[in-house]
């Protein structure tokens, strides 16, 4: 019993050689210069070789690209994927999206109710107006006027213009900075019609809001170049003329000190660098040097 089987093992030990011995036979691969028939490139290879080549190179493959897909923002750009960051992204930017719509919507209508007022319309019928269009946004933004405003508002009415040369009693403004170091060329003069500061500065120089606030105006004027507005709490407005460029838009929130401008001489009412500086208090022009030391 025990031959039989010796003699099955060595049987089959022939088969078994063959087999690996064909894996393992050298197979010459060669190019031939067909004019010459030289000898361009020759190589030896044998299936096993061969497969165990592509074995690696498959694995290679495979390896790589899980790297790459797994551990660099390329799996982004596979079809379908989404990452959670992106989805959180996309939510947050959606919301903050709305949010400046609506600020947006608020700052246009608070505008038009400033420049209906300027223009001599009713206050009251101006602030009812205002007031229905920030319900409809969902925000109120009105407080109940006080007993200066209201004495204000009545005056207006009765005149129906707007004086510039009333000083407004008993002012409750905060403490206000320097809007540019430079030389006053020109103080306030109510009554020759200069509601103003004119402060000159070297070409260049930085204007900084005299307080922190929201810019309500920033845009161009023939006669004022380029100007900027800032409203402040307490009702206070503060007014950056005949500047050579514009450093914040419409809606900004900026703090007191921030560059706001860079000071210029754009405007046909112009005659040098300079910083033509106003502010305004409950409607009145009020002299910045009471106030802010120049």
């Amino acid at each position: 019993m025990l031959r039989t089987i010796f003699v099955a093992i060595m049987a089959k030990r022939p088969k078994n050689q063959k087999r690996v011995q064909r894996w393992r036979n050298k197979f010459r691969f060669v190019i031939l210069n067909d004019d010459t028939f030289e000898e361009v490139l020759t190589v030896k290879l044998s299936p096993l070789n061969i497969f165990t080549a592509s074995l690696f190179t498959i694995l290679f493959t495979i390896a790589i690209t899980t790297i790459v897909i797994a551990y660099t923002p390329l799996k982004e750009m596979i079809p379908g994927y989404a990452s959670s960051e992106l989805r959180r992204e996309s939510i947050n930017l959606a919301l903050k999206a709305d949010s400046l719509e609506n600020s947006v919507r608020m700052n246009e209508h608070y505008l038009s109710g400033i420049q209906r007022i300027l223009s001599g319309e009713i206050i009251d019928s101006v602030l009812i107006d205002i007031q229905q269009e920030q319900d409809s946004l969902g925000e109120v933004v009105l407080s109940s006027p006080s007993s200066e405003d209201s004495a204000f508002r009545q005056w207006v009415e009765e005149e129906n213009e707007f004086t510039l040369d009333q000083n407004a009693p008993e002012l409750d403004i905060p403490q206000l900075m320097s809007p540019v170091d430079g030389l006053v060329t020109s103080s306030f003069e109510s009554g020759k019609g200069h509601y103003a500061v004119d402060i000159a500065a070297p070409k260049n120089t930085p204007v900084k809001s005299c307080y922190e606030g929201t810019i309500v105006y920033a845009d161009w004027s023939s006669e004022t170049g380029h100007v900027i507005i800032v409203q402040h709490e307490r009702n206070l407005l503060s007014a950056y003329k005949h500047n050579s460029a514009l450093l914040k838009s419409v809606g900004d929130f900026v703090r007191s000190g921030e560059a706001i401008a860079i000071i210029g001489n754009s405007g046909e009412n112009s005659t040098g660098p300079h910083l033509h500086f106003e502010l305004w208090y409950d409607g009145y022009a009020i002299n910045p040097e009471e106030y802010i030391k120049l």
